[in-house]
C-alpha cells in the first residue's frame, strides 16, 4: 500500500460579495492549468433554506510526479448563506452572490503509489533504505514544492475573493 504523508493543511474564510460560479471556475482552472493537476469531484451538494443556499464541494486533485511519487491535493469548499444580490457598478445593475465561503486544503505526498515495494518484507525494507539514504534530498524537494503549490493556491483564491469583494 502506498505511503501518504500529509504535508500541508490550511484554510481560508471570506464573507462578502462574490460570484460563486466564477470563483469555482477560477479555482478549477488555476489548479488544472498552473499545477497540471487532474481534478475529480467527489462531492457536490446543495441545500436550500429559504432564499439562501448552502453548498459543499469536495475535489481530489492528483498529479504523477515520477513513477514513485504522486501529489494529491484535497480541496473542500463550504459555502453558507449564499444569496443572489444585485449591485450597482458603473451605473449598471449586476447580478452576483453574497455569502460566506470557506476553502480547506490538504496537500499529500504519496510515495510508491503503484505499490511496487509492497510485494514482500524484503522489498519493504529496501524501500525504507531507498527513502532514508538514497533519495532524501529528492523527497525534501518534492515536499517543499507541494507545500509551495498549496500555499500559492490559497493565496490566489484569497486574492480573487478580495478583488471580487472590492468591485
Amino acid at each position: 500500500m502506498a505511503e501518504k504523508d500529509t504535508l500541508f493543511s490550511s484554510k481560508i474564510k471570506n464573507t462578502g460579495i462574490f460570484t460563486f460560479k466564477d470563483f469555482y471556475i477560477f479555482c478549477y482552472g488555476w489548479l488544472a492549468d498552473e499545477l497540471g493537476l487532474d481534478i475529480s469531484e467527489e462531492k457536490y451538494q446543495e441545500g436550500l433554506s429559504g432564499d439562501s443556499k448552502t453548498i459543499e464541494v469536495k475535489w481530489v486533485c492528483e498529479r504523477k510526479v515520477t513513477d514513485y511519487f504522486k501529489f494529491q491535493i484535497k480541496v473542500e469548499f463550504i459555502v453558507r448563506g449564499l444569496t443572489n444580490v444585485e449591485i450597482m457598478k458603473e451605473n449598471q445593475k449586476i447580478s452576483t452572490n453574497k455569502g460566506s465561503v470557506e476553502v480547506k486544503l490538504k496537500g499529500i505526498l504519496i510515495k510508491d503509489y503503484q505499490g511496487k515495494f509492497e510485494k514482500n518484507a524484503l522489498s519493504k525494507f529496501l524501500r525504507s533504505i531507498y527513502e532514508k539514504w538514497v533519495i532524501t534530498s529528492r523527497i525534501d524537494q518534492l515536499e517543499e514544492k507541494l507545500i509551495r503549490d498549496c500555499d500559492e493556491f490559497l493565496s490566489q483564491a484569497k486574492a480573487y475573493l478580495d478583488l471580487e469583494g472590492k468591485r
